[in-house]
């Protein structure tokens, strides 16, 4: 049975609930995902969005599924293939820059629930007329950033969002003191770099800072 847009944004609720940051992770090596998923869950942030773009990111994500305390996903859906795919190798949820009719139909016939992109309050209208009240609001910093997002919560009150894009360690307080924001998401916890030179440790540290980081006034 088909998941309905107000159970996906349940779902989206919980999941944006776990953590206070959603590591955004590009894999390149298959191999460094279970160290790196063990080394973000032992520091505290569950939540793990596997972006599809690169060979690796359907392996990875099959390996992050099987880590006890992850919650892993996959970025960057851009077509129905990436969801039967990203489903198929055991995402949780899915992540998408924009949003189209075609991708939500996606989601839906597989039960995955989506934080769909949105950039602007008529783009997220669209979702809100869908039955969507939980969105991911891409790319946070080029769209105005917290001030932005903060003018939202006038119109749009029962409307969530995780802020991705130019989402650092300075600027995250900015956007998690906001009413309208549950989570935000950020690469700066797992680089790539750190990845190829196994440095888990310092991962696990920086998401251990990460998850300290208060959310509301």
């Amino acid at each position: 049975m088909p998941i309905t847009p107000r159970d996906a944004s349940a779902n989206g609720r919980e999941i944006c609930g776990l953590a206070p940051v959603i590591p955004v992770i590009v894999v390149e090596d298959a191999a460094h995902a279970r160290p790196l998923a063990e080394a973000l869950v032992a520091g505290g942030l569950p939540v793990l969005e596997v972006t599809l773009r690169t060979p690796a990111a359907l392996d990875a994500i099959r390996a992050m599924a099987d880590v006890p305390g992850g919650v892993v996903g996959a970025g960057t859906l851009l077509r129905p293939e990436d969801v039967r795919a990203a489903k198929e190798a055991g995402a949780l949820f899915g992540v998408s820059p924009g949003v189209t009719d075609e991708l939500l139909d996606a989601c839906e016939a597989e039960e995955l629930p989506l934080l769909g992109g949105v950039a602007t309050v008529t783009e997220a209208m669209r979702m809100l007329a869908r039955g969507y009240d939980v969105a991911k609001f891409f790319p946070a910093e080029a769209n105005g950033g917290a001030a932005a997002l903060k003018s939202f919560a006038g119109p749009l009150p029962q409307v969530a969002f995780c802020p991705t894009g130019g989402v650092t360690p300075q600027n995250a307080p900015d956007y998690l003191k906001l009413p309208n924001v549950l989570c935000v998401g950020g690469s700066w916890v797992a680089s790539p770099a750190m990845m190829r030179e196994g440095r888990w440790d310092e991962i696990e540290r920086l998401a251990r800072e990460a998850s300290q980081l208060k959310r509301g006034k």
